[in-house]
């Protein structure tokens, strides 16, 4: 059969999406860039907030309408199967634990292997968390904690290298836990991914603070392997103390602004990335401007701004003083309206510097995305091959990327 995989959500769960075309690639079916031209999708969703539960369910009932076959994975192959059935009555459900049948399927030990990456790789290294999270309903889809075993995505890191991926980005729902369960750490993966031959960098992929902050002393030796970009996505989801207990997040923002100090610390360069929650249940006027002022202080390069969602079955769903949709979107535009201050700012002050990067990505048309070292987007004109190593010189920016020239 035609096969078109779509995805949505979170790095990881694009990149399980990757994993699972190159198993139906293997089992013979012929994996299509259209959806109009497949026989079968597989629809690999999200179901973080209502919102994106609502799109996926259309989507279903969009799929199954055509008249094409239908497999759906993801978290709402696992927590919401029901509600998929009842827009899909005949699609075949595979929960993220059961990906394992796949691969035995294709008659592979441990994950499968992308027979031809592209420049940039997901590679997925744990399954669940350890959080407790009581707006969170990803952690009843993935469940507690599961690391893939290290001689594994060491050998899967090679094989991607080997074939030419430049830029691997290490994902799972908290990298800083990986490997709590196996003995192990993730500053352990990033030093053995370290010593592999060839030309590539890693990114790594969301931390929660409390978990960084029990690794930190060996993380970062690790982390300042030149292989590694310097970025850093710790979200921080509240700057009130009160809302974080009542989030269940297990730190203060005390501790979330001394791993800024010292991340800071260890390379002044870093690029920082943030969450934060506005609207969930007892949030007041004072929680809010405790985020806004945390936000000021330590001047993330990024902050990703959700609007609390209630999700099926979490505490948080049932707790008093729910905010009003109203307010919750009042206090998301001026957290956004301040991201895109502080980006402004922050990106004219490195406007005449010049940067080493790699060119990773196709931008709009007649440009191309360079990244810094620090994982900044630069963007050029200049037509150049996916992978090349390049100086950038920076001669504009916007909030959310710089420009730039490639210097001869």
């Amino acid at each position: 059969m035609k096969v078109y995989v779509e995805s949505y959500g979170c790095t990881m769960n694009h990149g399980e999406g990757e994993r699972l075309a190159t198993a139906l690639s293997l089992l013979g079916h012929e994996v299509v860039a259209d959806p109009l031209v497949a026989d079968l999708i597989v629809l690999n969703t999200c179901t973080v907030i209502t919102e994106t539960q609502n799109r996926m369910l259309k989507r279903a009932k969009e799929i199954y309408d055509s008249g094409k076959k239908l497999i759906v994975s993801g978290c709402m192959a696992s927590i919401q199967p029901d509600d998929i059935l009842a827009v899909a009555p005949t699609a075949q459900i595979i929960e993220p634990k059961n990906y394992g049948n796949i691969q035995a399927l294709v008659g592979k030990e441990g994950i499968p292997i992308l027979r031809d990456p592209s420049v940039t790789s997901v590679l997925p290294i744990a399954q669940g968390c350890l959080g407790t999270c009581t707006y969170c309903i990803t952690r009843f889809a993935r469940g507690t904690l599961c690391s893939y075993p290290l001689p594994d995505l060491v050998a899967e890191a090679k094989s991607l290298v080997d074939a030419g991926t430049r830029e691997l980005l290490l994902t799972a729902q908290d990298t800083a836990c990986y490997g709590f369960d196996l003995n192990s750490d993730l500053s352990a993966l990033i030093k053995s991914l370290s010593t592999l031959e060839g030309q590539f960098m890693m990114r790594i992929g969301m931390m929660n603070p409390n978990h960084l902050m029990q690794i930190f002393d060996q993380f970062i030796p690790a982390w300042l392997h030149p292989k590694v970009y310097k970025f850093i996505h710790i979200p921080v989801q509240s700057g009130s103390a009160r809302v974080l207990e009542a989030m269940q997040r297990s730190y203060s923002p005390e501790d979330f602004k001394n791993l800024v100090v010292k991340l800071r610390a260890a390379f002044p360069d870093v690029m920082i990335s943030t969450d934060v929650i506005t609207g969930f249940p007892g949030e007041t006027e004072d929680d809010h401007k405790m985020t806004v002022k945390l936000i000021e202080e330590i001047l993330p390069d990024i902050v990703n701004v959700t609007r609390y969602s209630a999700r099926p079955n979490t505490p948080a769903a049932t707790f008093k003083n729910q905010v009003p949709g109203w307010i919750s979107k009042e206090r998301s535009r001026e957290l956004t309206k301040l991201r895109f201050t502080i980006g402004e700012e922050k990106n004219r002050s490195l406007v005449g510097k010049t940067y080493p990067g790699m060119v990773c990505e196709i931008g709009k048309p007649g440009t191309m995305i360079v990244r810094t070292n620090s994982y900044r987007p630069v963007v050029i004109s200049e037509k150049l091959p996916l992978g090349s190593e390049v100086v950038v010189k920076i001669t504009d920016s916007q909030p959310t990327y710089l420009i730039g020239e490639v210097l001869p």
